[in-house]
């Protein structure tokens, strides 16, 4: 049996290695270090497939169970899908800086894998702060940009009140519960002490803003916007899924029966974010933004899931994060293609995009309808899973609100499957991609159409991770 912390040890050498690495590179181009971290994501990636659940570590702090095995697989494949995306970046100061920029991921990444396995608060809320201050650096890597900096320094100011929020909440916590222990805090929820909901409560705003949902998601489209649009394919996904993982521990993990409390705060919040999220993606015309406020949206359907506080739930959470990886990360490295080729982002430079690049187009078009839910992509099972599970616990209004607004958001995807299939195109030449770029496009592609058709081996992952949460 591998040992409990393998994966985080093994990370760590490998952050030293692609830092030295890049240290002693000599030239302005020191891309070849994202080659390094990519073999190395493999080797972890695989790593993680012989992991075993069981291990307890430091007193029950660090425990390594079904949850944490499949959530630090999917942070891997994202981190390396992110990876092997940004290989193709061309600019100058990205090549120059590499080093710098691989090895804030895959610190980012480290916070996030020990978060994955953490039960004790203190450790948590390190394991968060270790995953987001990378993430501020990165946002602003094109500081020569003026857009990139205004867009880095609100998503830092925002993740700074957000971590605020987690701290002040997570005191009143300790104060009523008098452990950090999260079994310790759970038990003490069964006595439903005033200051210690609101004290949960007020940490739920601040992972709000972690997760993106509205109203806290005002960091989103300037920073999807302006930042690098492979990082931004990463972030889209990884750090969101992190969020997720701390809000089943904190709030559903052994608490028995009071965790029906979160139920009209986790269903009022995953309603408006939905609603939200959809109307403010249709004026859109730069697809980053559209991209960015679709998936608020999505957010809210994930916390329908959340809403329905069952086993049930959580697992089709995760197979619905799983689902959007896929398809969100698909879809902004075909933004980042054409971004190449074309020097825009909006689009109107997806005119014609069938007859320029049929694959590209049609890899787009995939994404698209797994956004949006058209059987039979994941993203269709996604949103039947998580409606599923709400109707389960008799939540049909909020069914139908997404059912609804799952409707309105296919307007907006198909407008953008208008313009590559129907518009006719305002260049004739086809959209070059660089190999690394279109072998993530492909793996995203494969993931979308795979999961899509048989969806059932990751349906039964996702309830054994989810089965000893409750």
């Amino acid at each position: 049996m591998m040992s409990g912390m393998a994966l985080e040890i093994g990370l760590a050498i490998l952050i030293l290695l692609v830092f030295f690495t890049g240290l002693f590179t000599r030239g302005e181009d020191k891309r070849r270090v994202g080659v390094l971290a990519a073999i190395g994501l493999v080797v972890l990636l695989g790593m993680s497939w012989r992991a075993e659940p069981g291990a307890v570590l430091f007193r029950g702090t660090f425990v390594q169970d079904e949850l944490a095995i499949f959530s630090k697989r999917l942070f891997l494949l994202a981190t390396l899908l992110g990876v092997l995306g940004s290989l193709g970046l061309r600019a100058q100061t990205f090549a120059r800086r590499a080093t710098e920029y691989y090895v804030a991921m895959l610190g980012s990444l480290l916070g996030m894998l020990v978060l994955a396995s953490a039960r004790e608060l203190i450790l948590l809320f390190v394991a968060f702060e270790l995953m987001s201050i990378p993430l501020y650096v990165m946002s602003g890597f094109r500081k020569g940009e003026e857009e990139s900096v205004e867009a880095a320094l609100k998503f830092f100011l925002i993740g700074t009140v957000s971590s605020a929020f987690i701290a002040y909440g997570l005191s009143f916590v300790y104060g009523i519960s008098k452990t950090t222990d999260l079994p310790g805090v759970a038990a003490a929820l069964q006595d439903g002490h005033p200051l210690l909901l609101l004290g949960m409560t007020l940490t739920l705003g601040g992972l709000g803003f972690k997760i993106a949902a509205f109203p806290f998601h005002m960091w989103v489209p300037d920073t999807y916007e302006a930042a690098s649009t492979p990082f931004v394919a990463w972030l889209s996904v990884a750090p969101k899924a992190a969020g997720f993982v701390v809000m089943f521990r904190l709030y559903l993990e052994g608490v028995g029966d009071p965790v029906l409390i979160w139920v009209p705060a986790a269903a009022g919040l995953a309603a408006i974010t939905i609603i939200a999220g959809n109307l403010m993606a249709i004026p859109q015309q730069n697809l980053k933004r559209l991209l960015a406020y679709s998936g608020i949206a999505h957010i809210g359907y994930m916390l329908v899931g959340f809403a329905a506080v069952s086993a049930d739930g959580v697992a089709m959470m995760l197979f619905y994060l799983v689902a959007y990886l896929f398809g969100n990360m698909g879809a902004f490295f075909v933004v980042e293609a054409v971004a190449q080729s074309d020097g825009s982002e909006a689009i109107s430079a997806y005119k014609g995009l069938a007859q320029r690049s049929p694959v590209l187009a049609l890899c787009m078009l995939l994404f698209l309808l797994s956004l949006g839910g058209i059987p039979f992509v994941a993203g269709f099972w996604a949103k039947l899973y998580v409606f599923w599970a709400a109707a389960e616990r008799g939540m049909y209004w909020l069914v139908l609100v997404g059912a609804i607004l799952t409707v309105v958001a296919l307007f907006y995807y198909l407008l953008v499957a208008k313009r590559m299939y129907i518009d006719a195109p305002e260049r004739r030449q086809p959209v070059p991609v660089s190999p690394f770029l279109a072998f993530s496009i492909l793996v995203c592609a494969a993931g979308v159409v795979g999961v899509g058709v048989y969806p059932k081996p990751l349906v039964m992952a996702a309830l054994r991770a989810a089965s000893g949460l409750f």
